[in-house]
């Protein structure tokens, strides 16, 4: 007589979804908190979620004033070709571990962001004057709930996302608490040598004075 084998127990069904956002001024740098829940319509005990978050710009979900769009068009090109160049940018890719639980908890999702104008979602973020910026999140992982058989491992499904719009307000106030009104350029050491030099000649104190005396001879500025 064969005995048949024993079929795994049904994993949990996750959902996702993000409730809200704030962001840590106590971090090293500006870090996007995501309020994410996370549910299990299965009444399965989770123990442990090892999970990975994709999070991304949706540019083409949101409205854009004209003074938005002239920014843009560094990013995008001209407004009438957004319909095949405004495509989704990658913000973010992390990873989060969730504790034990059984029908829902609540995690966050920390998104390290950059100031840097030479990152394409910073020029983007800058560009906007008020509003939302959509957000899609993508999630993949593993999972590890009990059974009737013992702890048992399953896999994230890979179609599970959740989408938020984040406030363009919420991602100032970030940058302000970490930068206080200053921006980052990066430069070509070549580059960055001879502005040096230059400066040293000059015999100016700060970098904001060197930029200024260039500008003004650019403008022609007496």
């Amino acid at each position: 007589m064969t005995l048949p084998f024993p079929r795994s127990a049904p994993g949990p069904a996750l959902r996702f979804a993000v409730e809200s956002a704030d962001h840590d001024p106590h971090a090293m740098g500006p870090t996007l908190r995501l309020r994410l829940r996370v549910a299990d319509t299965t009444g399965t005990t989770v123990h442990t979620l090892a999970l990975r978050a994709q999070v991304r710009i949706e540019p083409r979900k949101r409205r854009y004033s004209e003074a938005e769009q002239h920014r843009l068009v560094e990013l995008f090109g001209e407004p009438g070709d957004w319909a095949r160049s405004c495509n989704p940018m990658q913000l973010a890719t992390v990873s989060t571990l969730v504790g034990t639980f059984t029908g829902d908890t609540v995690v966050d999702i920390e998104v390290p962001l950059t100031y840097d104008v030479e990152i394409a979602s910073t020029r983007y973020f800058r560009g906007l004057d008020d509003g939302e910026v959509p957000l899609l999140v993508l999630f993949s992982g593993t999972v590890f709930y009990r059974s009737a058989q013992g702890v048992q491992v399953g896999l994230v499904p890979w179609h599970e996302e959740a989408t938020f719009r984040l406030p363009i307000a919420l991602w100032r106030d970030m940058m302000a608490a970490h930068y206080a009104g200053t921006a980052w350029l990066a430069l070509p050491e070549y580059t960055m040598s001879r502005l040096t030099a230059w400066r040293a000649a000059q015999a100016l104190p700060s970098w904001e004075q060197t930029i200024d005396a260039l500008l003004s001879r650019a403008e022609g500025a007496p």
